[in-house]
């Protein structure tokens, strides 16, 4: 879809370009937009210029400052190539008015590329360059995935996939239920072993590139449980492996990370578990996100995913004794569902 033609931010953001390339003729096209309120253009030049010169685009971010903060992309782009983790270079900022350029990883997402036949390799990849990034995390670089946020994504749930999108109040039982879950989730996810997290780890942030993968969308990376990217990308929200896969990968991650010192249990089974918790937390966050995307922001489309979100939730709940009672809430709300 293009932008209007008194899109003022897209004025503005050509004449900075003009700035940042100096002498280059260039067009400017739509790329992509995401979640948040930033948007993506690519840049094509007509020839090379000095500010890359190998490259016959590159993508311009416009993140309106009163909305979005370019600062974080900046800090954890750099964190990345000093793992050896592909993404993409910061080219020329602006942060005040909130406009960056940035090297094109190309235009093919892991999840348009991914069918039974490319899967392994690309995963093995993708395991490989988690691993690249997490053995070189250190406290104090990135912000604590701490008690608070891990809360304040829980409350997601209830406020905007139960309240919002389901149109339903619970009652102070259900309520009290719901809490009790929610304290043994966090115990357990503030208990694991803490590393950089990129937080969005999955099949639309993962670009087929060389070298593979490219990693985007990474600037609300936080220090926090190892297991978080592994969740995100294994129990992807939009594309969906079957257990024997899941499992089949995790152990293959879990032997990397081991031989890289990264802190992950020794017992693969209490490994598995910590994976199966974090997603319980992850998952219930993600439904009151996809909620509020639609409800809030009109991007309706998210509403189709929550199915598979919803299936990965109930799973693990059904194996855990102590998460019965959030089984038993979800079976609730699906029996009075219109």
């Amino acid at each position: 879809m293009n932008p209007p033609a008194d899109d003022a931010r897209l004025f503005a953001l050509r004449e900075w370009l003009a700035h940042a390339l100096p002498g280059a003729a260039f067009t400017v096209a739509p790329a992509s937009a995401d979640a948040s309120f930033r948007r993506y253009f690519r840049v094509a030049l007509a020839a090379p210029h000095a500010i890359a010169p190998d490259a016959a685009t590159l993508i311009a971010m416009d993140a309106p400052p009163s909305l979005e903060n370019c600062r974080p992309f900046v800090h954890v782009a750099s964190l990345l190539h000093a793992a050896g983790v592909h993404a993409p270079r910061v080219l020329a900022q602006d942060l005040d008015r909130g406009f960056l350029l940035l090297t094109d990883l190309g235009t093919t997402t892991y999840m348009a590329a991914l069918d039974a036949g490319s899967a392994p390799a690309l995963y093995l990849d993708a395991l490989d360059a988690l691993v690249r990034f997490q053995r070189t995390s250190r406290e104090g670089e990135l912000p604590p995935y701490d008690e608070a946020l891990l809360r304040r994504e829980l409350d997601l749930f209830p406020d905007w996939y139960v309240a919002r999108h389901l149109n339903r109040t619970l009652d102070a039982a259900a309520r009290a239920s719901l809490e009790r879950v929610f304290a043994l989730v966090l115990a357990n996810n503030l208990a694991q072993p803490r590393v950089f997290v990129h937080r969005d780890y999955h099949s639309r942030n993962l670009m087929v590139s060389a070298p593979n993968p490219g990693v985007l969308d990474f600037q609300d990376a936080v220090y926090g449980p190892v297991t978080y990217d592994l969740v995100s990308l294994l129990r992807d929200a939009y594309v969906e492996w079957d257990e024997e896969r899941q499992l089949d990968w995790a152990v293959r991650y879990w032997e990397r990370a081991r031989a890289a010192g990264i802190p992950v249990d020794a017992d693969f089974g209490a490994f598995w578990r910590d994976f199966e918790w974090m997603g319980v937390q992850r998952q219930l966050k993600v439904l009151g996100i996809f909620a509020r995307l639609a409800h809030r922001d009109g991007k309706a489309s998210y509403v189709q995913d929550m199915p598979l979100v919803m299936r990965y939730l109930r799973a693990a709940c059904g194996r855990y004794g102590e998460l019965s009672p959030l089984l038993a809430l979800l079976d609730a709300l699906a029996a009075d569902a219109p």
